[in-house]
């Protein structure tokens, strides 16, 4: 089964350190509750301040309605305002997936 993977690459302004920290609970809240929604994994490095989030979802139309959200829109008009000082979103159909864990 095939999905989409929303791949979210920033850098961090250094300020609005609390603003952006409600703001980022926010939307990792709101967007559990989109159907389609399979999960995400998120990263940032504190020095550099660069980061990645990559959010998966079930289809295109799941996207749509994530990005349609408006506390989304109003969560990135923040971003290109106060929050990042660059930003790329890159979305894409992963085909397959494969999985390692060592056993105990």
């Amino acid at each position: 089964m095939s999905y989409i993977a929303v791949i979210f690459t920033s850098t961090r302004r250094d300020s609005d350190h609390e603003e952006y920290a409600k703001w980022s609970h926010l939307m990792s809240e709101m967007v559990r509750e989109v159907p389609g929604f399979l999960g995400s994994d998120s990263f940032r490095d504190p020095e550099s301040r660069e980061g990645v989030t990559i959010s998966y979802f079930e289809d295109d139309e799941a996207v749509k309605m994530w990005r349609e959200v408006s506390e989304h829109q109003q969560a990135q008009n923040l971003g290109r305002e106060k929050f990042y000082s660059e930003y790329r979103t890159r979305v894409t159909r992963v085909e397959r997936e494969y999985h390692w864990e060592r056993p105990d």
